[in-house]
């Protein structure tokens, strides 16, 4: 079984609630509740993580693309951006642990290294980027994270 669901907004933190209402049709049949918290947290830290850096100063109506594909064994998500170059790698290397990260902000892309299987940000067609995530459900489901 093969689900796969697409959607597109400007880009507006307030899109995000929107985001995750379309994301839940994901969700059927139920996941381990775990595992769907994980896969909305990172799913909202990566949006907000595009709409407030890899677009910032672009216009509100720059569109956010996204699809989502559940499979038998895990979940994908894709977010496509209009942003500048960003070496995902690096940064995660350069950012403290989540428990040296002072205040409320800078701890998405960590919280999104620790949740996702697998990361990534890689340029695609038309000056674009595509911000890559991928978790697994079907193995290790009742393995706790901690943030």
């Amino acid at each position: 079984m093969i689900h796969k669901i697409n959607f597109q907004v400007n880009t507006e933190l307030t899109a995000s609630s929107q985001v995750m209402e379309w994301f839940k049709q994901l969700n059927e049949p139920p996941l381990n509740n775990v595992i769907w918290w994980q896969c909305q947290t990172l799913l909202q830290e990566a949006f907000i993580n595009i709409v407030e850096h890899a677009h910032r100063g672009l216009p509100q109506e720059t569109p956010v693309e996204l699809e989502a594909i559940r499979s038998n064994e895990f979940i994908e998500i894709l977010i496509w951006s209009y942003g500048l170059a960003f070496d995902l790698e690096q940064k995660l290397k350069e950012t403290p642990e989540i428990e040296e990260i002072e205040g409320e902000r800078g701890r998405g892309l960590k919280i999104m290294s620790l949740l996702a299987d697998e990361l990534s940000y890689k340029r695609t067609e038309g000056d674009r980027y595509c911000l890559y995530i991928k978790k697994y459900y079907s193995r290790g489901q009742d393995s706790e994270i901690r943030i």
